[in-house]
């Protein structure tokens, strides 16, 4: 079955390829990858596209700039291939990175699919479909170690694909402008725990 085709953004890019945003713009800015619209603010990259950007940056530190062109001539005269060889020492296992960008391009596409927001629910904040658990507080806490199964625990509305979700939603996703208040989100503080600093001991001598 042939997955259908779609063009990503410049940030959905980034997030299926785990290629830097930054990178992803000096790639279009370059013609590596892209096309430019007529509107110069619009830019799209297609599964093509993608492909080429992760290998040129996956093989970046092996091959020069003029043979990673001849690396992609050799892919586009033969697109079926799984492996294509670039030198006479190095071959590349293209099927691996097809593999790789199509199960991320579908975990984004699965993600979208679940993820909304609605007005007057946490404040308009991006949340899981039938519940209001904010996104971003998820992938939040998985970026600071914490484990599927304990968010999944504290949050019995969600199932362990939604946290896993969250993630490549969030970096196809970021935020813009200042980080929201809780009262902004429609959410409020139950406790406040209010530490100690432990006082400094004086230097010196002690009589």
């Amino acid at each position: 079955m042939v997955a259908a085709l779609r063009e990503y953004t410049p940030t959905e890019a980034a997030a299926v390829s785990e290629i830097g945003i930054k990178s992803v713009h000096n790639a279009i800015d370059k013609r590596i990858i892209g096309s430019l619209s007529s509107n110069s603010r619009s830019r799209s990259i297609t599964d093509d596209d993608l492909l080429r950007l992760k290998l040129w940056f996956g093989v970046g530190s092996i091959l020069s700039a003029e043979r990673r062109k001849r690396l992609f001539a050799a892919i586009d005269e033969n697109p079926e291939a799984d492996t294509v060889r670039a030198d006479d020492y190095l071959i590349v296992d293209v099927a691996r990175a097809r593999e790789h960008l199509a199960a991320r391009g579908e975990a984004l596409r699965e993600a979208d699919k679940i993820i909304h927001s609605v007005k007057g629910v946490v404040g308009g904040e991006p949340v899981f479909k039938g519940t209001r658990v904010p996104v971003r507080t998820i992938a939040a806490m998985k970026l600071q170690g914490a484990a599927t199964d304990e968010i999944v625990e504290g949050y019995p509305a969600l199932t362990t694909r939604m946290v896993e979700l969250a993630e490549i939603w969030l970096a196809a996703h970021p935020a813009r402008g200042r980080p929201r208040k809780l009262s902004e989100q429609g959410l409020k503080v139950k406790s406040v725990k209010r530490l100690p600093l432990e006082a400094e001991k004086p230097s010196g001598k002690t009589s």
